[in-house]
């Protein structure tokens, strides 16, 4: 083997590991995201528009809608909101259109988003981009647990892996 052969053969082995972990992400991979909070926290709402429909208990705030609770901040198109059976709490928050999520340094966006406010987790589907520092993960959904600040993907799950230079 010539010298080039082996510095070629060397540098496969060294991309093995990531490549097979690309691989393993292709089904669904697990990771943190944002900070922590308290799902049970106040959450301020401030829209275009709001719409109330006191027969099925829910309202619908329209255009430029922004959602804020703790460290997580939730932009759409329209959200809306979902009452428990009492109608006195909020059990679930529906996002559709150009819909952004942030929390600490991690950004994502997707289609839509259903924030069950009772369990504390973010279902993200549609195109979702995950961004996470220099990092990009693409997928179909991801789930959010704000109680524990992990996020996991689903569904065709894409990510580069970023290089160290020789």
């Amino acid at each position: 083997m010539t010298v080039k052969t082996l510095k070629i053969f060397a540098r496969s082995l060294r991309l093995a590991p990531l490549l097979l972990v690309a691989t393993i992400a292709s089904a669904q991979t697990q990771l943190g995201f944002g900070a922590a909070g308290d799902t049970s926290a106040p959450i301020e709402v401030n829209s275009d528009q709001l719409s109330v429909d006191q027969a099925d208990g829910s309202a619908v705030f329209d255009g430029n809608v922004r959602i804020a609770q703790n460290e997580m901040r939730l932009s759409a198109t329209q959200v809306k909101v979902h009452y428990d059976e009492a109608g006195e709490q909020i059990s679930r928050l529906e996002a559709t259109g150009q819909v952004l999520l942030v929390s600490g340094e991690d950004t994502a966006e997707a289609e839509a988003a259903d924030y069950d406010v009772v369990s504390g987790t973010i279902m993200m589907r549609g195109n979702v981009m995950l961004l996470r520092g220099p990092a990009v993960v693409t997928s179909d959904r991801m789930q959010v647990d704000l109680t524990s600040g992990t996020a996991r993907l689903d569904g065709n799950v894409r990510t580069v892996l970023q290089q160290g230079k020789d």
